[in-house]
């Protein structure tokens, strides 16, 4: 038999386990042209929490009583397809199933094996690419510029930061505890950090933290530190739109300060960043990625929890910040 998670119902605010079921059933037979995989870690990243919605987005909603489905490292345990030998690992969006066939495209073949499987997931995966397709495009740092950072010790965050520091930047992170404000600055080496939850005037301590303003703000959370940001900008600053995590579960349209006067005021850029939209970049970010992590320029973090039955909870934990850097789920 074969295990499967379902997402049962649309969540009302913020999600439970009790939206998705865990059912069985048959494992699948293999067609000619196609391959069985069996997954080996799988990514849970609070975009899909969007996806969970019945609404307009630039991705389709998930359907009910159907599978869920992320970014996944799997196995190829047989094969009926050419250009897949049997016990070549991959990676690409599959769904949230023990097993499942595949026709193989779309799929991305890991040739180098010197790295753990779940980075392809994280640092060299959808999350790195992000981070750095973002900061290229959008972000365009210059050396000696102040770069801001949200979320900075979740996965994307962390690699931001990381690559501002190789660009030659100011990096100021913003986290939700004092461990992990102290961890971005020892093992990511981020110039200063901010601890949202025990402060009680983020305007004030961006202020204190960014004396020379904020030239790139790469949001993740959006709300009201994204407030906070915006009062502290420098003349035509770049704001990354990437990820608004802390507005994802209320049921109302949340209201906050209005932008218009601040973004004429100082000529600023603000865009959203969706990393599916720059695929054909892919190859050269992977490459410069997996170079800087050869030389020990980058690092990153994973928060891994275990079983296939716990990937609903690892999801609903990001939700409640207990994951440091990506978080996957090992088979």
């Amino acid at each position: 038999m074969n295990k499967l998670i379902t997402l049962e119902e649309r969540p009302e605010g913020k999600p439970s386990e009790s939206n998705f079921e865990i059912k069985t059933e048959e494992k699948p037979a293999l067609k000619e042209g196609e391959i069985l995989l069996e997954s080996k870690f799988i990514s849970v990243d609070p975009y899909l929490r969007g996806r969970m919605n019945d609404g307009d987005s630039y991705i389709i909603p998930f359907k009910l009583h159907e599978p869920m489905s992320s970014m996944v490292v799997a196995e190829v345990v047989e094969s009926k397809n050419e250009g897949f030998e049997k016990g070549a690992y991959v990676s690409g969006m599959l769904q949230w199933k023990e097993f499942q066939t595949h026709d193989g495209k779309g799929l991305n073949k890991i040739e180098n094996k010197n790295v753990p499987l779940s980075a392809y997931l994280g640092v060299l995966g959808l999350t790195g690419l992000t981070a750095y397709l973002a900061l290229d495009t959008i972000g365009k740092l210059k050396e000696g510029e102040t770069l801001l950072v949200s979320g900075a010790a979740g996965a994307v965050g962390s690699v931001v930061g990381q690559i501002g520091k190789i660009k030659g930047c100011k990096v100021v992170g913003i986290a939700g505890t004092d461990e992990k404000i102290a961890h971005i600055k020892s093992k990511f080496n981020f110039d200063a950090g901010i601890n949202y939850k025990t402060t009680d005037d983020m305007a004030k301590a961006i202020a204190e933290n960014c004396p020379d303003g904020v030239d790139v703000y790469f949001d993740n959370v959006g709300g009201n530190i994204l407030d906070a940001a915006m009062q502290n900008i420098n003349d035509f600053a770049r704001i990354i739109n990437c990820g608004a995590i802390s507005i994802y579960n209320k049921e109302e349209v949340p209201k906050g300060m209005r932008l218009e006067g601040i973004m004429v005021k100082k000529r600023a850029l603000m865009q959203g960043f969706i990393v599916r939209d720059h695929y054909e970049q892919f190859p050269e970010a992977i490459k410069q990625l997996g170079e800087w992590l050869a030389d020990s320029k980058l690092d990153f973090d994973e928060t891994v929890r275990e079983g296939f039955e716990n990937v609903p909870k690892a999801f609903l934990e990001i939700f409640e910040g207990k994951n440091l850097g990506k978080m996957v789920v090992k088979m």
